[in-house]
């Protein structure tokens, strides 16, 4: 690449700052020359923490800074459209959290819009660029484990806190939202097919209105049954498991994975309840995140195609609609 993109984020949000910009900013293809927040003292100090050269007291700020190329945005999830729709038009690229969108009507927004002004978005999906997923994705096709049968998987960790965004319903918050989603995209991922019916149990805060407790089983046209629960009021864990005919793949750390460590995924053939059969393969100790923004800013300076695209994302965000839907009625819903 002749020379790393601009990044300008929006918003002092904790996973940027902690997790997502750090990472991005140790990859040679990214530049990260600003960042904007509502209060420039916050976006201030997050530049001095980062080394970050500009700090705006306003998003508008950073949209009209020529220099900046392309954009992070992790803002709370009723923000995720209107503001990336904004960066478009004011000419920037969109890397935006998850999920992309409250509801697949809204995304669809950003098609035309990105056609149009010719700016990539794409959602914060690293699951999808990491190398353990990349790995499950070859062994289940290959067949390593028979014929896919079953996916089971598990997101959970508690916060009951009622000024974290995340327990704010009006704005987005919950555990679908939040979690879910990963367990929405990595079946469709390893399956390679959309899932065609669901059927799901959701519990509410009596409080905070959120979901706090969801479990749900969705079918796919190759026969493939996903059952799944996430929860935001619950002991911290995740797993992913795929079981065939032949064996079964589980994923130790499945989406936040360790950028300090090798990741692992365990291979079992089956031949015993003692996982006396079990292969462990490990994975170079590497940032997601950092493959993230290395990747999407590869394909904004040569043209190439985005990892997901905005089209994978409104599929998810459509299964994440009959999710709510199938939470509500108490019924099967078709996808």
């Amino acid at each position: 690449m002749s020379k790393p993109v601009n990044w300008g984020i929006i918003s002092t949000a904790k996973i940027g700052r902690v997790h997502v910009v750090p990472a991005m900013m140790k990859s040679p293809d990214v530049f990260v020359s600003a960042i904007a927040s509502r209060d420039l003292s916050a976006a201030q100090a997050y530049a001095d923490e980062l080394g970050i050269p500009k700090a705006y007291g306003s998003y508008a700020e950073l949209l009209a800074d020529p220099d900046v190329e392309a954009v992070y945005n992790p803002l709370p999830n009723h923000l995720h459209v209107p503001v990336t729709i904004q960066a478009m038009e004011a000419g920037k690229h969109v890397l935006c959290e998850k999920p992309i969108a409250l509801d697949a009507a809204e995304a669809e927004q950003l098609i035309d819009v990105s056609r149009r002004t010719g700016k990539i978005v794409e959602e914060a999906f690293m699951v999808r660029q990491s190398p353990q997923w990349l790995r499950v994705v070859e062994l289940v096709k290959t067949g390593a484990i028979g014929e896919l049968r079953a996916i089971q998987g598990m997101f959970s960790y508690f916060n009951d806190d009622p000024d974290n965004i995340r327990n704010m319903a009006d704005i987005g918050g919950g555990g679908i939202y939040d979690i879910g989603c990963y367990l929405i995209t990595t079946s469709r991922m390893v399956t390679e097919q959309e899932p065609d019916r669901l059927a799901a149990v959701i519990d509410r805060d009596p409080v905070m209105k959120t979901d706090r407790l969801t479990s749900a089983i969705m079918t796919f046209p190759n026969g493939v049954q996903a059952t799944w629960m996430c929860s935001t009021q619950m002991a911290l864990r995740q797993r992913m498991n795929f079981v065939g005919t032949k064996g079964r793949i589980e994923v130790e750390i499945p989406f936040n994975a360790p950028n300090d460590r090798p990741c692992r995924i365990f291979i079992d053939d089956g031949q015993d309840n003692f996982g006396t059969g079990i292969k462990t393969e490990e994975f170079p100790v590497n940032d997601q995140y950092t493959v993230q923004g290395e990747l999407l800013s590869r394909a904004i300076r040569d043209g190439g195609p985005v990892t997901v695209s905005l089209e994978n994302s409104i599929a998810n965000m459509r299964v994440i609609d009959a999710v709510f839907r199938a939470g509500k009625t108490g019924q099967w819903v078709d996808v």
